[in-house]
């Protein structure tokens, strides 16, 4: 939250934010839970968490210009996957060059693309 909101009190603002996400009628804050973390000091303290879903909803009501580009970034992977169930050969494509990426030989890719398709 600090790093994209940029406020001084980290704290108020969520507690702020929370508050209009369940006015709004969101349920995205029942999937908070609070766990014994431990703080900056050291001493361990009750601190929100979510799993990834709602860290993703809750980046979405934050009205922060530093939360801008992670909102662009899920609005496109979103237009993606609807492209990809509509033509699934882009999933394809994409998955290829994501192995890619990550260092796998092509050899490799081929035989594990193979492998998807017979299992599909």
């Amino acid at each position: 939250m600090e790093v994209l909101i940029g406020s001084v009190d980290v704290g108020a603002y969520w507690r702020k934010l929370k508050q209009r996400i369940k006015e709004e009628g969101s349920e995205v804050v029942t999937f908070c839970h609070e766990l014994k973390l431990e703080d900056s000091d050291g001493k361990m303290r009750e601190k929100d968490c979510a799993n990834t879903e709602g860290m993703f909803r809750i980046v979405q009501s934050i009205p922060s210009p530093k939360a801008e580009p992670l909102k662009r970034w899920l609005a496109k992977v979103g237009y993606e996957r609807i492209q990809e169930i509509e033509d699934p050969e882009l999933a394809t494509q994409r998955t290829r060059i994501l192995y890619k990426l990550k260092g796998y030989p092509d050899d490799w890719i081929e035989k594990r693309m193979h492998g998807i398709a017979i299992w599909e």
